[in-house]
């Protein structure tokens, strides 16, 4: 898709995910990032996910949803549940969480 016809994102719900990982288990947080990404694909409501994170292990993620509804059942699928208390458990020293409703969205890319 031409970066310059990216969605409108206005109107969809923004989970905001902002984490710094242990040195532990890459291999595992991999496989488990993976997992976790193809099942949020499968989700009702689901509308991407945007993540970048640094060599010191501090990273952001956006999923997008397409509301609020589809943001919380989400959060309470019962495999995401899971996979965050391993989460908490082995690769996360910590983090934070921020839903918000996007109000205005626009993109711009070099052609």
């Amino acid at each position: 898709m031409d970066e310059n016809a990216k969605a409108d994102r206005t109107g969809q719900i923004a989970v905001i995910f902002i984490a710094t990982r242990t040195p532990a288990d890459d291999e595992g947080y991999a496989q488990a990032a993976a997992a976790m990404d193809a099942r949020a694909a499968r989700q009702p409501g689901y509308r991407g996910i945007d993540s970048a994170r640094d060599a010191a292990g501090f990273g952001i993620t956006v999923s997008w949803w397409a509301d609020e509804a589809a943001a919380v059942a989400w959060r309470e699928d019962a495999a995401h549940a899971a996979i965050r208390a391993t989460g908490r458990a082995r690769w996360y020293v910590s983090y934070e969480v921020a839903v918000a409703g996007v109000t205005r969205s626009y993109a711009w890319c070099r052609a």
